[in-house]
């Protein structure tokens, strides 16, 4: 490094030199505000007005360049992390977040003593980190994270942020079964949800029950498939559906709870599926 370097080095703040430790060892990271929370979207993206990020299960800059979007905001590039943009961020910041997903990484949040306890008596042991109420246990390779899984234990890794607290003690092993086993064990089962069909009225266009049971499969597959913005795809999958078939009689119960076992499996509430279902026949007028 140049004493230009240096010097510039030596007058960033500090949570900023840390985060760019962590980028070029290839951990994205990410500033964190008053609250240890990230910083909210600018005012081009607030309110997810933007859409978000074409894909948002890879960190990285929003493409306003600003802070936004929590946990996808995470760079590694020090041109991102120096940039203007980011400077108040990194001034105002109180800590340093990270992706676990984008390193690699999941990490088990144990948020008490109790939850410490449980993982010592059950998990494989890897690398520790304290944490203010308990620790976080790092293991080599990515799930999909969900909070509560057990009582104040969460799972962050793809589509979420962690505190960075230091390196920690010990060898970080590899994800074992017990702990992607958690986030199934924790994910309720669909609730029953009686939503009526569209009356109908229209002319049939669906010549044969395949027409009908292809689009309804398809429908289902969009849902399930989604990485991202899971509230958006639902909503617009339920317009397209209903747009396809809402008005000739055909679509039944049966078809719409098919929809909402699908929304449902992605972590939607039966509430937000009723909720998107009665807006996209608002907004068709079936």
């Amino acid at each position: 490094m140049t004493q230009h370097a240096l010097i510039r080095r030596s007058h960033e703040p500090e949570h900023l030199r840390t985060a760019l430790e962590l980028a070029a060892a290839g951990v994205p990271v990410l500033p964190l505000r008053q609250g240890k929370v990230p910083f909210g979207n600018c005012r081009a993206c607030a309110k997810n007005v933007c859409g978000g990020r074409p894909n948002m299960k890879v960190p990285g800059p929003c493409q306003c360049a600003a802070v936004c979007h929590a946990w996808a905001a995470a760079a590694t590039d020090p041109a991102v992390l120096t940039s203007p943009a980011w400077a108040t961020a990194w001034r105002q910041a109180v800590g340093v977040a990270y992706h676990p997903g984008g390193a690699g990484l999941t990490v088990v949040d144990l948020d008490n003593a109790a939850a410490v306890a449980w993982a010592q008596e059950t998990l494989p042991a890897t690398r520790t980190v304290p944490t203010t109420r308990g620790q976080h246990w790092i293991y080599q390779g990515t799930m999909r994270s969900h909070n509560a899984v057990r009582p104040d234990i969460d799972i962050k890794s793809r589509m979420s942020y962690a505190r960075w607290l230091g390196s920690g003690t010990g060898r970080v092993t590899a994800l074992p079964p017990s702990v992607r086993a958690l986030v199934v064990k924790a994910r309720p089962a669909p609730h029953a949800v009686t939503v009526a069909a569209p009356a109908g009225g229209g002319e049939c266009r669906h010549r044969t029950p395949a027409y009908l049971e292809r689009g309804i499969t398809m429908a289902e597959q969009r849902i399930t498939e989604a990485r991202s913005q899971v509230h958006t795809t639902v909503y617009r999958t339920f317009l397209a559906v209903l747009s396809a078939h809402g008005r000739c009689g055909c679509l039944t119960e049966a078809h719409v709870t098919r929809l909402f076992t699908a929304a449902q499996a992605k972590g939607e509430s039966p509430r937000h599926c009723t909720v998107a279902w009665a807006n996209a026949r608002t907004a068709l007028g079936v």
